[in-house]
C-alpha cells in the first residue's frame, strides 16, 4: 500500500490552483466584461445594465473558484450533471455476494 501526498497533481497547475482551461474561461468572462463596458460605458448609470455588463466575469470567477474534494466549482457542477444524466450501475459486493453460491 502507498501513500500518496494530497499535493501531488499541485506541481502541474499554474499557481498550484490553476489549470491552463480554467485561466481560458477566466480570461474570455473578464473579456466579455471588458469589451461590454466599453460599448455601454456612457449608459452604465443603470443598475441592470451594470451587473449585465459585470455578470460574465462574476460567473467565470465562481466557476473557476477551488472547493473542497473537487477542483473547482465547474467540476462539481459537471460530476453533478453526469451523476443525474447518467445510468448508474451499482455492483454489490457486501456480505452476500455470492448468495450461497460457493465456488
Amino acid at each position: 500500500m502507498y501513500i500518496i501526498p494530497a499535493n501531488t497533481k499541485r506541481g502541474n497547475l499554474i499557481f498550484s490552483i490553476f489549470r491552463p482551461i480554467d485561466l481560458i474561461i477566466f480570461g474570455v468572462g473578464v473579456g466579455i466584461t471588458f469589451i461590454a463596458i466599453l460599448i455601454f460605458q456612457n449608459s452604465l448609470s443603470s443598475t441592470g445594465l451594470t451587473v449585465a455588463c459585470i455578470a460574465p466575469a462574476i460567473i467565470s470567477a465562481i466557476l473557476v473558484a477551488p472547493v473542497p474534494y473537487y477542483h473547482n466549482v465547474m467540476n462539481v457542477l459537471i460530476e453533478g450533471y453526469e451523476f443525474f444524466t447518467t445510468r448508474q450501475r451499482l455492483i454489490w459486493k457486501g456480505w452476500c455476494y455470492l448468495d450461497g453460491n460457493k465456488k
